[in-house]
């Protein structure tokens, strides 16, 4: 398939355990990609592992400058950008809200709501020098509900939610689609593996046995999704969001009685 020839693609995170899905998935399928990250020598690796049509930038998504580089990096080496998304994400250890240090806040806040705001800000432009694209937000169920313990995760992708359906009223006229994807728990470091400064990964909260699909997401059941909305198959959604949760959402499933 090549829904995404003459397509590029800059994905934050993009060498995490969820973007390097999404960067595999739409790098087979024609696209230039583009792996923003904190860590640029993993993200050169899988560069380097994908060959042509693939360029690791350093990306700090809560500073301008950094985001300016990494467009002008991108239309530097492809002429173009015409997607992005907004995938980079870091979780706080858990604390009451009286506990949570002002430090805390301000990081979870600065990468994963401030983060995607820039990202916007800055991709927006180039989009529409691109004649238009799509803008694909990586939320979280966390951010449909109170979760105690997360107040800023959860604050952050709360916002991220209205930052869509703003942005989507504004772009639209210039041919640029923002949605959101709203992932429950998906089995990524990021869910396995404790948060800096926690003892426990966050996915000990969740078991799957009362979702009504009853096992967690993989990181290959978001990338299908968001190769959807980031192709021209979804040329009519914009300001959507789409969760994507095995039906946490929902509360419990009816248990399968003994036949």
């Amino acid at each position: 398939m090549s829904r995404f020839a003459d397509q590029t693609v800059l994905v934050t995170g993009g060498a995490g355990g969820q973007g390097s899905s999404h960067v595999r998935a739409l790098h087979a399928e024609g696209a230039n990609v583009v792996i923003g990250g904190i860590d640029a020598e993993r993200g050169a690796r899988l560069a380097a592992e994908l060959g042509e049509g693939a360029l690791a930038v350093r990306l700090d998504v809560s500073q301008e400058e950094s985001w300016a580089a990494a467009v002008a990096a991108t239309e530097q080496a492809f002429g173009a950008l015409t997607i992005l998304v907004n995938n980079a994400g870091v979780q706080n250890p858990p604390a009451l809200i009286e506990a949570t240090g002002r430090a805390t806040w301000d990081r979870i806040l600065d990468v994963n709501l401030t983060g995607t705001f820039l990202g916007i800000k800055a991709a927006a432009p180039a989009l529409r020098r691109a004649g238009g694209g799509a803008i694909v937000n990586i939320g979280s169920t966390m951010g449909a509900g109170g979760t105690a313990f997360y107040a800023p995760y959860v604050a952050g992708k709360w916002a991220v939610r209205g930052l869509t359906r703003t942005a989507a009223l504004e772009l639209g006229r210039d041919n640029i689609r923002v949605n959101a994807i709203v992932p429950g728990v998906v089995e990524t470091p990021f869910i396995t593996e404790p948060a800096a400064g926690s003892d426990a990964p966050i996915g000990d909260l969740y078991s799957p046995e009362p979702f009504a699909v009853p096992r967690l997401g993989q990181p290959a059941d978001v990338t299908a999704l968001l190769l959807f909305l980031a192709s021209p198959q979804a040329a009519f959604i914009t300001g959507a969001e789409y969760v994507i949760d095995g039906g946490l959402l929902l509360g419990p499933a009816l248990r399968k009685e003994p036949a």
